[in-house]
Protein backbone atom coordinates (compact mmCIF):
# COMPACT_ATOMS: atom_id res chain seq x y z
CA UNK A 1 0.00 0.00 0.00
CA UNK A 2 1.24 3.59 -0.76
CA UNK A 3 0.84 6.67 0.94
CA UNK A 4 1.10 9.99 0.22
CA UNK A 5 1.63 13.61 2.57
CA UNK A 6 2.23 16.95 1.84
CA UNK A 7 5.10 19.39 2.32
CA UNK A 8 5.33 23.09 2.49
CA UNK A 9 8.66 24.50 1.46
CA UNK A 10 10.05 27.87 0.48
CA UNK A 11 9.89 26.66 -3.03
CA UNK A 12 6.34 25.81 -2.88
CA UNK A 13 3.94 22.21 -2.14
CA UNK A 14 5.78 18.99 -2.43
CA UNK A 15 4.09 15.58 -2.26
CA UNK A 16 6.05 12.60 -0.56
CA UNK A 17 5.24 8.95 -1.28
CA UNK A 18 5.65 6.32 0.75
CA UNK A 19 5.16 2.40 1.09
CA UNK A 20 5.52 1.07 4.68
CA UNK A 21 9.33 1.76 4.98
CA UNK A 22 10.50 3.35 1.90
CA UNK A 23 9.89 6.71 0.13
CA UNK A 24 8.84 6.02 -3.46
CA UNK A 25 8.40 9.62 -4.67
CA UNK A 26 8.66 13.55 -3.61
CA UNK A 27 8.09 16.34 -6.39
CA UNK A 28 7.16 19.58 -6.51
CA UNK A 29 3.19 20.16 -6.93
CA UNK A 30 3.77 21.62 -10.56
CA UNK A 31 6.86 19.34 -11.51
CA UNK A 32 7.41 17.99 -14.59
CA UNK A 33 6.62 13.94 -14.37
CA UNK A 34 4.72 14.44 -11.17
CA UNK A 35 3.54 11.21 -9.49
CA UNK A 36 5.36 9.32 -12.09
CA UNK A 37 3.16 5.89 -12.47
CA UNK A 38 1.31 6.41 -9.02
CA UNK A 39 -2.01 7.01 -8.94
CA UNK A 40 -1.91 9.87 -6.46
CA UNK A 41 -5.73 10.03 -5.97
CA UNK A 42 -6.39 6.75 -4.59
CA UNK A 43 -3.65 6.91 -1.96
CA UNK A 44 -3.95 7.56 1.84
CA UNK A 45 -2.80 10.49 2.91
CA UNK A 46 -0.68 9.30 5.87
CA UNK A 47 2.02 10.41 8.57
CA UNK A 48 4.15 7.32 7.83
CA UNK A 49 7.13 7.26 9.95
CA UNK A 50 9.21 7.31 7.09
CA UNK A 51 7.40 10.02 5.66
CA UNK A 52 7.75 12.13 8.85
CA UNK A 53 11.50 11.41 8.98
CA UNK A 54 11.73 13.14 5.47
CA UNK A 55 9.67 15.80 6.85
CA UNK A 56 12.10 16.01 9.62
CA UNK A 57 14.94 16.16 6.84
CA UNK A 58 13.32 18.61 4.40
CA UNK A 59 12.88 21.09 7.65
CA UNK A 60 16.26 20.97 8.13
CA UNK A 61 17.58 21.10 4.80
CA UNK A 62 15.11 24.61 3.92
CA UNK A 63 16.88 25.97 7.18
CA UNK A 64 20.14 25.68 5.43
CA UNK A 65 21.61 22.49 7.25
CA UNK A 66 23.32 19.66 5.37
CA UNK A 67 20.82 17.20 7.31
CA UNK A 68 22.28 13.12 7.28
CA UNK A 69 19.15 10.88 5.66
CA UNK A 70 19.73 7.31 5.32
CA UNK A 71 19.73 6.25 1.68
CA UNK A 72 18.23 3.09 2.34
CA UNK A 73 14.81 4.61 2.79
CA UNK A 74 14.77 6.05 -0.85
CA UNK A 75 13.23 3.53 -2.80
CA UNK A 76 12.46 4.96 -6.48
CA UNK A 77 11.09 2.63 -8.95
CA UNK A 78 12.89 2.78 -11.83
CA UNK A 79 14.58 0.59 -14.43
CA UNK A 80 17.87 -0.93 -13.15
CA UNK A 81 19.51 1.64 -15.14
CA UNK A 82 18.27 4.83 -13.62
CA UNK A 83 18.87 3.47 -10.31
CA UNK A 84 22.31 3.07 -11.24
CA UNK A 85 22.61 6.69 -12.28
CA UNK A 86 20.04 8.18 -9.40
CA UNK A 87 22.56 5.81 -6.94
CA UNK A 88 25.33 7.65 -8.43
CA UNK A 89 23.65 10.91 -7.79
CA UNK A 90 23.10 10.04 -4.18
CA UNK A 91 26.84 10.33 -3.85
CA UNK A 92 27.09 14.27 -5.04
CA UNK A 93 28.13 16.14 -2.23
CA UNK A 94 25.75 19.23 -0.81
CA UNK A 95 27.11 22.44 -2.37
CA UNK A 96 28.62 20.63 -5.07
CA UNK A 97 28.08 19.96 -8.69
CA UNK A 98 28.34 16.99 -11.39
CA UNK A 99 28.10 16.65 -15.33
CA UNK A 100 25.43 14.42 -16.95
CA UNK A 101 28.34 13.41 -18.60
CA UNK A 102 30.47 12.54 -15.19
CA UNK A 103 27.50 10.32 -14.38
CA UNK A 104 27.16 8.58 -17.42
CA UNK A 105 30.88 7.78 -16.89
CA UNK A 106 30.54 6.62 -13.43
CA UNK A 107 27.82 4.28 -14.47
CA UNK A 108 30.07 2.74 -17.91
CA UNK A 109 32.75 2.10 -15.05
CA UNK A 110 30.48 -0.04 -12.93
CA UNK A 111 29.16 -1.86 -15.63
CA UNK A 112 32.02 -3.87 -17.69
CA UNK A 113 31.17 -3.71 -21.24
CA UNK A 114 28.23 -1.01 -20.90
CA UNK A 115 28.60 2.42 -21.84
CA UNK A 116 26.67 5.26 -21.07
CA UNK A 117 25.85 8.58 -22.20
CA UNK A 118 25.46 11.72 -20.84
CA UNK A 119 22.23 11.69 -22.72
CA UNK A 120 21.04 8.92 -21.81
CA UNK A 121 22.26 9.71 -17.97
CA UNK A 122 20.00 12.91 -18.52
CA UNK A 123 16.80 11.28 -18.95
CA UNK A 124 17.36 9.35 -15.58
CA UNK A 125 18.15 12.81 -13.91
CA UNK A 126 15.27 13.94 -15.76
CA UNK A 127 12.72 11.55 -14.77
CA UNK A 128 14.10 11.31 -11.16
CA UNK A 129 10.97 10.62 -8.58
CA UNK A 130 12.58 11.41 -5.26
CA UNK A 131 14.13 15.09 -5.90
CA UNK A 132 16.04 16.93 -3.47
CA UNK A 133 16.82 14.03 -1.35
CA UNK A 134 18.27 12.06 -4.78
CA UNK A 135 20.09 15.67 -5.53
CA UNK A 136 19.21 16.27 -9.40
CA UNK A 137 19.60 19.81 -8.69
CA UNK A 138 23.23 19.29 -8.65
CA UNK A 139 23.41 18.43 -12.36
CA UNK A 140 25.08 20.90 -14.55
CA UNK A 141 26.11 20.47 -18.02
CA UNK A 142 29.60 19.61 -18.81
CA UNK A 143 30.51 23.59 -19.08
CA UNK A 144 29.03 24.42 -16.12
CA UNK A 145 25.48 25.76 -17.43
CA UNK A 146 22.45 25.27 -14.97
CA UNK A 147 20.05 23.21 -17.51
CA UNK A 148 16.80 21.26 -17.41
CA UNK A 149 15.42 20.91 -14.21
CA UNK A 150 11.68 19.02 -13.75
CA UNK A 151 11.06 21.27 -10.65
CA UNK A 152 12.32 24.10 -12.93
CA UNK A 153 15.56 25.92 -13.62
CA UNK A 154 14.29 28.93 -10.82
CA UNK A 155 14.11 26.17 -8.66
CA UNK A 156 16.78 24.58 -9.13
CA UNK A 157 19.20 27.70 -8.94
CA UNK A 158 17.40 28.37 -5.65
CA UNK A 159 18.78 24.55 -4.38
CA UNK A 160 21.97 25.65 -5.52
CA UNK A 161 22.04 28.60 -3.22
CA UNK A 162 20.40 27.28 -0.37
CA UNK A 163 23.55 24.76 -0.22
CA UNK A 164 26.11 27.57 -0.59
CA UNK A 165 27.17 26.73 -3.93
CA UNK A 166 30.20 28.67 -5.36
CA UNK A 167 28.43 31.30 -8.01
CA UNK A 168 31.27 31.97 -9.99
CA UNK A 169 30.94 27.80 -11.19
CA UNK A 170 27.90 28.25 -12.82
CA UNK A 171 28.11 28.03 -16.98
CA UNK A 172 25.35 30.88 -17.83
CA UNK A 173 23.17 31.04 -15.10
CA UNK A 174 24.12 32.61 -11.52
CA UNK A 175 22.82 32.09 -8.11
Amino acid sequence: MYYKSSYTSPLGQIAIVSDDKTIKGVWFADQKYFGSQYVMQTMAVAETPVIMQVKNWLDAYFAGENPTLDPNILDPEVTPYRKQILNALINVPYGQTTSYKELADKVALTTPGKRSSARAAGGAVGHNPISILIPCHRVVATNGAVTGYAGGIDRKIALLALEGFDQSKLGNHKV
